[in-house]
């Protein structure tokens, strides 16, 4: 008989770890967003020199696919804002890094309000 009751309250537990439980990585691969927008808007104006730059841009890719790597739900929305954001190349405009920064903001107040 328990193992009966612990079916159920295993796949219902299974079934809490959805968009909420990505909420840090969502946050995270925001940040992470906006601060590569930086790095590149700052370069483009002769602020950083190229080999900080490209240094910033490596950490933030790894962090970001760290980040996407840890997702419970990859396919989801905010996997593809993320993995949009792993495409674009190091030097991609700061505007377009913010756009997927904005989107991913977006789908996290919206969880958190939830």
């Amino acid at each position: 008989m328990r193992r009966l009751l612990l079916l159920p309250c295993l796949l219902i537990s299974a079934c809490s770890k959805g968009p909420e439980a990505d909420l840090p990585s969502i946050g995270e691969a925001r940040s992470l967003g906006a601060e590569w927008a930086l790095v590149n808007e700052q370069a483009a104006e002769g602020k950083l020199t190229p080999t900080y730059a490209r240094t910033m841009r490596k950490q933030l890719r790894e962090q970001l696919q760290a980040a996407a790597k840890s997702l419970t739900q990859p396919g989801s929305r905010y996997g593809h804002e993320i993995d949009a954001l792993l495409t674009l190349p190091d030097d991609a405009a700061p505007q377009q890094l913010r756009a997927h920064a904005a989107a991913l903001k977006q789908i996290e107040d919206n969880l958190e309000s939830a």
